[in-house]
Formats: C-alpha cells, structure tokens, sequence
C-alpha cells in the first residue's frame, strides 16, 4: 500500500495547502523568514493535513475554515517539535539538521514561540474559537502526557493502564484533533459527528504507536531489532507484558537490566529475546489490532465516498506500514 493511494482524493487541497502554509509562516523578520522557510522546505508527509481534509470531505466541500484547521495544526504541531528538539538536545530532524543545531537553543525556543502565536493569531482573527479550543485540549494533553512519561520513567513502574495513556496523550490526542478539526471546519453543529471523529482519530494514534513501539522488537525496515527504546530505559507495552508475566526473579533481572545495563548490547538483546519468550509482541500486536478494529467500526455507518475510503486505508497503512 502507497500513501499516494491515501493521498489522490485530497491531492488538490494538500497543493493548495502548501502555499497556504508558507503565507501563515511568514514574517517581517529576516532571521525568522529564515528559518521558518528551512521548516517549511524539510517538512514531513503532511500526515495532519491530511487527516483534516479527509475528514472534513467525508461530510462536505472544504471551505476557508478546513485551511485554517489544517494551518493550526501543523503550525502548532511544529512548534512542539522545535522546542522538543531542545528539551531532547537533538540534533537531527526527519535527516536534516534540527533548529538548535543551526541556530542554537535561545532561537529555536523563540521560533517555536512564534509558530504557537501564529496558531494562536489565525484563529482568534479568523473568529475560529471552535478550533482552538480543540487544539488548545490537545497541546495540554501532549504537554501532561510527556510528563507523566517521564516522571514514571525514573522508577521503572509504568501499569498497562498508566502506558495507554501515556500514548493516548503523547501521540494519539494530536491525531484525534485533526480529525474532529476536519468535521468541525465544516459541520461545527454536529456535536456527535465531530466527537466521533475525535474518537476515530484517537483510536488510529493508539494504534499507530503501538506499532512504532514493537519496531523496536522487530524492525523490519533495518532487518533488525534496534533496541532503542530499552536503552532509553522506556516501558512500552510489549515490555510491561512480559514483566507482568513472570516470575518475580525474572522481573528483578530485566528491571536490573533496564537500569543498570541498557547500554550493553548483549544483555539489551537477551531482554529483547525474553520479551518475545513472553509473548510480549503478540500481546502488543492484538492490542494495536483492537484498536484499529474499533476505528473502523465507528466510521462504519458514514455515506460512502472516496473520502472514506482513503480514511480506512489509512487505518490500515497505520499497521502495516514497515518503517
């Protein structure tokens, strides 16, 4: 499957887009105009756009509204970006240098400032509050997701439960905004139509890291299992379902390994055999399978249309993409 077959329905207003994107970016200051047009020249595959247009032309035309749910998005959506390159001291973005490898820590914290007032700006000038407020919900939720990650980081102790919403904060709310921004742009009447979207979208960005999650077992675009994540001792699901399904002697020597050894190769490679032992990856790829069930289940009574096709594509993309 090709994210151009994703892509076709909404080709037009992903082009015009573009040009829309880099108009909402510009500034007066020649440092900023700078370094702004290096953001928009390396971005992504418009992952968010695209969920805010197919969503909203799943129920109607798009309209000036659709743009500027789309522009808030990616504007924001960058802006955490840049500064978590910071916070992470990254160096690199997506193979190209980051911000603060090129313009040092102060600028690239001030650009991402820039980039949230710009979101901040085209909605409140564009009376758009409906928008915001949705945005607005789902920048808190990353901010207390991240925390939440890193404040149980330290001791080791994440739950099942406690790891759901960790990634229900950290990447599934930003999914879940485009989508019920997209119906929102265009129906801000349907109250159920939009939390439905909402939902949707949440239920894709569980599953979509669930999967980023067990390409650290199984890494089929490098042939490899990579490990990363133990050693930076994170607790992703397949991980907390083997520690749940052990003995309490092997428990002890994964968390001593996760610790105290996440930088030697061969014991980051025997915990990543035991987690497979323990059924971990299986466990993990049901769940991701449950989720995208649940998401195809709620679009399920929506009119057919191209729209919705390239929506259960994209479901579908999402767990069976290889990198």
């Amino acid at each position: 499957m090709r994210v151009e077959e994703i892509i076709a329905p909404v080709e037009k207003e992903l082009a015009e887009f573009e040009q829309f994107f880099s108009s909402t970016m510009k500034s007066d200051v020649p440092l900023l105009d700078k370094v702004t047009h290096y953001l928009v020249k390396r971005k992504g595959k418009q992952i968010r756009p695209l969920f805010v247009f197919l969503s909203c032309k799943m129920f109607s035309e798009t309209n000036a509204k659709s743009f500027d749910a789309a522009a808030l998005v990616e504007l924001l959506h960058t802006a955490t970006l840049v500064h978590d390159d910071v916070v992470d001291d990254a160096f690199e973005r997506r193979g190209f240098l980051s911000i603060n490898a090129l313009w040092k820590n102060k600028i690239a914290v001030l650009v991402g400032d820039y980039l949230l007032s710009k979101g901040l700006l085209l909605s409140i000038d564009n009376n758009d509050f409906d928008l915001l407020k949705i945005i607005s919900v789902a920048v808190r939720e990353m901010s207390e997701g991240e925390l939440l990650q890193i404040e149980k980081a330290r001791r080791l102790d994440i739950t099942e439960t406690i790891y759901f919403e960790i990634i229900r904060q950290k990447t599934a709310t930003l999914i879940a905004a485009c989508c019920s921004l997209g119906a929102c742009s265009v129906a801000p009447e349907a109250k159920e139509i939009v939390e439905k979207m909402r939902k949707f979208g949440e239920l894709i960005g569980m599953a979509f890291q669930i999967k980023d999650d067990l390409f650290d077992y199984t890494d089929d675009a490098i042939g490899k299992p990579t490990g990363i994540d133990i050693k930076e001792q994170k607790m992703t699901l397949p991980l907390i379902y083997a520690l749940n399904n052990c003995s309490p002697k092997e428990k002890s020597w994964v968390i001593n390994s996760v610790k105290n050894y996440n930088k030697d190769k061969k014991r980051v490679k025997e915990v990543i055999q035991f987690v497979k032992d323990k059924n971990g990856l299986t466990y993990a790829e049901n769940k991701m399978i449950q989720f995208q069930q649940e998401a195809l289940q709620l679009i399920t009574d929506f009119p057919s249309s191209p729209y919705k096709d390239s929506l259960i594509l994209m479901v579908n993309y999402v767990i069976e993409r290889k990198k």
